[in-house]
């Protein structure tokens, strides 16, 4: 039984012992990772890497998804994702965060999101001697009687600093005199500069003394900063000003508005007269408590002159000295206690937000965030809920952090747009909420291409258009959201290999307005046709297309062209026309074209001068010209007409031609040329000679003429019978038949022969004429070849 019991007893020892072991291992993991940093490091400077401190490997790290968060002072720092290393983005200033505090401690948390972890972490901020001290008077006056014996002390106002450690105020030094030297007291306080009377005060001898104190701190290379002491010398004053207590303990709330009364201090002096006069100022007060309260020199009534704070400050020690007419004083203290309020709301702070969640995804987290108040007591507690109606909830984590977490999974097609309101309320009177409001949206999948409008699309387009005209736009939809339904338009590759697609036309890519990329020419491109393609942004995308048609419309931009009679520089084009000619006898035909097309390419023709007006007419839609009346003898032998050929555009544009006329007796009688020259006068002389050099050579040439004449006859019957293919001479043009039918702007069929003369630099026309259907009388026939054979002789002359 004793060896059972033994047995059992070291059982349970061994239990406790391994409980003990398990509780010290979790508090070492729960331990805070501890870093320290100097102040006044540069933004990007480093503090530690983390990844020992997480026990993760480089490759793990980008994967959980690090951050830096923290609570209360704003601690900016981050982390590098890929090697593990924390940052400083901003310099800290130890003053700042800390004040007086000698070890400024910041708590924070490395927060991993996949899986979701927190590691608590806490940044101590080392001080360097980055201040100087500083009096806040930079001249104290001390009034001190000259009964005063050696040896007393008199208290001096003490020098600031911020630095703390052996950066702060270490020591103190006066400036050499035969009155007083200096004693340094600890207090809790920090050092005390006294001033010890060594030597007996004679105000006949010195009224006044001027001293330099001068504070320096413990920081290499030390900072100092230095005050005038000047004393004045007064007559004897033996009782100095006595308080009614030396400890004033005031509670005083945080809300209390500005100018209320804290506390009144009293002091008495058995003294009378001046030296009995009493004045109240603050000993030894910060720059924060000068701000903060103000006391009524003379009756020590002490008042708020700005906000309190509990979140800020909790406490203030007032030193407050009474000195009296004489220069002698006594001080007490004034502790004021800030009472806290329910005055600050609590606050949300999130860490991480995915607003976009794929449909169909569950048990995925939303959000993390953390909730803080910092009020304390129940005013600083606080309960954290959202709406019920929501397929998500929130979980809590450690450190008063939560996690927003779907619920079950979600259809965008039912809902795709959540609006969660986190509300945070604290247990304080009156209670106190913040809610915080987060929009989710379910993310779509690309299931729908665009789709066009229309089907195709036909855009009409003037020619001589300005370059980059918009000519029109394509427009396609995607049923989709959000990327998804982003439509990209293109120009796909044209189907016509010959068609310049890419100078013609071009696309805006976020609209589908379609731009005409060069002026187009009616005469050389009408009309062409290319598809245009639609594409979303989508993953993988989809697409669709649809034609495009343009039409370009004609402009009248061509002026008609006159093909016969030629208009250059060679020798006129003469028709000769007997004057047996019957009425309506046909001179010759003024054939033009146009490049346009429709009714700008519809031409009329009008006679605009003639030599004899009434003699001859011209056709207005075919643009023949005949004889108006019959010829006589007095009727001159020379006519100059001229034509103007018009079309019906608009603005219509038009064109003249000169033909020269020559009226015959007979084919026998000398063909007279008809100068160019306008002023008939001046160029009658050289017509003379001319008439008398044609007389002259008439007769030598008339046997040569009849050759030709039946040369020219055998040519047009081989002509008639091989229509054209004969072969062309070597360094000539072949000839051609311009066949004129009634579709165009003649009102019958002709044929004319257009003859070019081979070798000429600008390949003129030498002539131009009918072949007459056989319907026309055999006398006209003989004309017209009576007309040719001396054309051809004038040319060969």
């Amino acid at each position: 039984m004793e060896a059972g019991g033994e047995k059992e007893r070291v059982l349970k020892q061994r239990q406790v012992l391994l409980f003990f072991v398990l509780l010290g291992i979790a508090q070492a993991a729960f331990k805070p990772r501890h870093y320290s940093v100097a102040e006044e490091m540069e933004s990007g400077s480093f503090v530690a890497n983390l990844l020992k401190d997480l026990g993760l490997e480089i490759g793990e790290l980008a994967v959980r998804g690090p951050r830096v968060v923290s609570k209360g002072k704003k601690l900016n720092l981050q982390v590098d994702r890929q090697t593990g290393d924390l940052w400083l983005n901003e310099k800290l200033d130890r003053e700042e965060l800390c004040g007086p505090t000698e070890h400024c401690v910041l708590p924070f948390q490395v927060l991993l999101e996949n899986p979701l972890q927190i590691f608590q972490a806490e940044l101590q901020v080392r001080d360097i001697n980055d201040h100087s001290p500083v009096f806040l008077d930079k001249e104290m006056i001390l009034k001190i009687s000259e009964s005063i014996p050696p040896g007393t002390t008199f208290l001096v106002e003490r020098a600031q600093d911020l630095d703390v450690g052996n950066n702060s105020l270490q020591n103190y030094t006066l400036s050499p005199n035969f009155h007083f030297r200096l004693k340094l007291q600890n207090s809790s306080n920090g050092i005390l500069p006294q001033l010890v009377l060594d030597k007996a005060l004679d105000r006949e001898e010195q009224p006044e003394i001027r001293l330099t104190l001068t504070a320096l701190d413990g920081g290499t290379p030390p900072r100092s900063g230095s005050a005038l002491v000047r004393i004045e010398v007064v007559d004897i004053n033996d009782n100095a000003p006595e308080f009614a207590k030396l400890l004033y303990e005031v509670q005083i709330p945080e809300n209390s508005p500005i100018g209320s009364q804290v506390a009144t201090v009293s002091a008495r002096d058995l003294d009378i007269g001046t030296n009995g006069e009493i004045s109240y100022t603050f000993f030894q007060a910060s720059e924060d408590i000068r701000n903060t309260f103000r006391i009524n020199t003379e009756s020590g009534e002490l008042l708020l002159t700005q906000k309190l704070d509990f979140e800020s400050v909790q406490t203030y020690t007032l030193n407050i000295q009474a000195t009296d007419g004489g220069g002698l004083s006594g001080s007490c203290v004034v502790f004021v206690q800030v009472m806290d309020l329910n005055d600050n709301p609590p606050e949300l702070t999130i860490s991480t937000l995915i607003n976009h969640i794929p449909e169909n995804l569950q048990e995925t987290i939303v959000a993390v965030f953390s909730v803080s108040d910092p009020d304390s007591g129940d005013n600083g507690k606080m309960v954290c809920f959202i709406q019920d109606d929501l397929p998500f909830f929130l979980k809590p984590s450690v450190e008063n952090f939560y996690t927003l977490v779907i619920n079950t999974a979600l259809d965008r097609e039912s809902r795709s747009e959540y609006n969660v309101t986190i509300t945070v309320t604290d247990l304080g009177s009156p209670r106190l909420k913040t809610q915080h409001n987060i929009t989710i949206w379910v993310s779509d999948v690309n299931d729908n291409a665009p789709t066009f409008t229309e089907s195709s699309y036909t855009l009409f387009i003037r020619e001589n258009n300005s370059p980059a005209l918009h000519m029109g736009s394509v427009s396609a939809t995607d049923r989709d959201s959000g990327s998804n339904a982003q439509v990209t338009y293109s120009l796909l590759p044209a189907q016509d290999p010959h068609l310049p697609l890419a100078s013609l036309v071009s696309i805006n890519a976020d609209n589908g307005h379609l731009f005409a990329l060069r002026s187009l020419d009616y005469e050389a491109l009408r009309t062409f046709e290319f598809l245009v393609g639609a594409t979303d942004a989508g993953s993988p995308a989809m697409s669709s297309e649809a034609l495009v048609r343009v039409v370009v419309l004609d402009d009248n931009d061509n002026s008609p062209f006159v093909l016969y009679p030629l208009q250059n520089d060679s020798a006129p084009c003469i028709e000769l026309v007997p004057r047996a000619a019957e009425t309506g006898y046909l001179v010759t035909k003024v054939v033009a074209v146009d490049g346009d097309s429709g009714q700008n390419a519809w031409l009329s023709y009008q006679l605009l001068k003639a030599t004899e007006p009434g003699l001859f007419s011209v056709w207005a839609h075919n643009g023949e010209v005949r004889t108006a009346r019959l010829l006589s003898e007095r009727d001159a032998a020379k006519h100059r007409l001229v034509v103007l050929v018009r079309d019906n555009g608009e603005p219509p544009r038009s064109t003249s031609v000169t033909v020269h006329v020559l009226l015959v007796d007979g084919f026998s009688q000398p063909y007279l040329p008809l100068p160019e020259v306008a002023p008939e006068e001046a160029q009658a002389d050289l017509l003379t000679v001319y008439l008398v050099i044609a007389l002259a050579s008439v007769s030598s040439l008339f046997l040569f003429s009849v050759i030709l004449f039946v040369a020219v006859r055998l040519c047009r019957r081989n002509r008639a019978t091989s229509v054209g293919r004969y072969p062309v001479p070597e360094g000539h043009f072949p000839s051609h038949l311009v066949d004129v039918n009634g579709t165009g702007t003649l009102s019958q069929s002709y044929q004319y022969e257009v003859c070019l003369t081979g070798g000429s630099g600008t390949s003129e026309f030498k002539f131009l004429k009918p072949i007459i259907p056989n319907f026309l009388s055999q006398g006209a026939e003989r004309v017209s070849e009576t007309n040719a054979s001396f054309r051809n002789s004038f040319e060969f002359s």
